[in-house]
């Protein structure tokens, strides 16, 4: 099964992050719709990984409901470093800090979950390497950051095609574990997965989070309704675009006369609706393609589209704290449901899944879904901050307090 997968402020327009407030205390305070699309994508995740592909919860969240979570982290790492007035001096020195340990605990976290073998392609790792990335461009603008992300949506997919060219890899979808750092072949194969082969290569999903950095520079309330006519109109191109080349323009037949001889049409259908994090390389024309995590331009701004319409529509929810508490609740708690729903899968096991799945395609996904909101509500009243999200505050906080003085 393949993983399709992951903000707060103040309602004055002082931007904050999850963890520099606390739940209880900050709670009138969050930007409720951030977290109903965190929300949103977690209950995609949980349809990609235990329901049927040809289902529609699974066919609407593939690949759109790991976009949406890469471009909101994009938004926590500017909210975090200060919203649309980005910080400056010490309190940037230490936002730049706390964004470096979570990194490293996210890196790590991804391979442990990597290695105890959770049926998922595990995204931490690569998020890990991503909010690295984002730590020279925390001073960008919005403007800036909204080019880049765009420059990058195109050009990047094209560099990876030709550098890929020269890659030799048969491990599609491919995710590291900490057993690739035990040799010199290893920590090569992990180098090349997290950058450019792996099921969620750095270098095409870096404008996603480009894209959500640029929105978390924004106030966010005031351009919601812009956010939902940009991304509807990205979402167009994107996919629009891609099938007026595909079809009426006869991508599709070019690339089934690549095909070997013997192999069925359907295999070309099985790639073009979902690949393993890359487009093949044997024809530019798969650039033209937009199939879930593909990483073809048409691929990336589709899904930016996307995932910018739909926080734009969740940001109308602001007012409606009390339906929308079972989805916000686990938004609030991402990290925690989303490593927590990958053990509940590894417990089950992937025979007992698949025979619920087969026998009750829609019950595996519901369950899940219901357990986790009753789950993260009472945590949160109770507990406040998740588990996994406590972890990751405290352990930034301190070092960020001591290396940035």
């Amino acid at each position: 099964m393949v993983l399709r997968v992951e903000a707060t402020t103040h309602l004055t327009g002082t931007q904050q992050s999850p963890e520099q407030e606390s739940p209880k205390r900050g709670h009138q305070a969050r930007l409720v719709g951030l977290d109903v699309a965190r929300g949103l994508a977690v209950f995609g995740m949980f349809a990609a990984h235990v329901m049927p592909p040809t289902y529609w919860p699974s066919s609407l969240a593939s690949g759109r409901a790991a976009a949406l979570f890469a471009v909101l982290a994009g938004v926590s790492i500017s909210l975090l470093s200060g919203g649309s007035r980005p910080h400056a001096g010490t309190r940037m020195r230490t936002s730049r800090v706390r964004i470096a340990v979570r990194a490293v605990l996210l890196f790590l976290l991804g391979l442990g979950l990597t290695t105890l073998q959770v049926p998922a392609m595990v995204i931490l790792a690569f998020y890990g390497v991503l909010f690295l990335l984002s730590i020279p461009l925390l001073r960008l603008r919005a403007a800036a950051l909204a080019i880049l992300a765009a420059v990058l949506a195109v050009g990047a997919p094209l560099l990876s095609y030709v550098l890929r060219g020269g890659v030799e890899t048969n491990r599609l979808g491919y995710t590291p574990d900490f057993g690739d750092f035990g040799s010199l072949d290893g920590f090569w194969t992990a180098v090349h997965s997290l950058l450019l082969t792996g099921a969620y290569p750095v270098l095409t999903w870096l404008p996603f989070l480009l894209t959500g950095m640029s929105l978390g520079r924004l106030d966010l309330l005031a351009v919601r309704g812009k956010l939902i006519a940009v991304g509807a109109g990205l979402a167009a191109l994107g996919y629009g675009g891609s099938w007026i080349a595909m079809n009426p323009l006869g991508g599709h037949d070019v690339l089934l006369s690549t095909l070997p001889p013997g192999l069925p049409p359907k295999l070309l259908d099985a790639v073009l609706s979902s690949s393993m994090g890359t487009a093949p390389t044997t024809s530019p024309v798969w650039l033209l393609t937009a199939g879930a995590h593909s990483g073809t331009p048409f691929d990336i701004v589709g899904a930016s589209g996307v995932a910018i319409a739909v926080i734009g529509a969740c940001l109308f929810g602001q007012r409606l704290r009390g339906p929308l508490l079972p989805v916000s609740s686990v938004g609030a708690l991402a990290l925690t449901s989303y490593a927590g729903h990958l053990l509940v899968l590894k417990a089950v096991g992937a025979e007992r899944m698949g025979q619920l799945i087969a026998e009750h395609p829609y019950v595996p996904w519901l369950a899940l879904m219901v357990g986790t909101a009753v789950l993260t509500i009472g945590w949160r009243v109770l507990l406040g901050r998740g588990p996994l999200e406590w972890a990751l505050h405290h352990a930034s906080t301190a070092p960020a307090r001591l290396l940035a003085r």
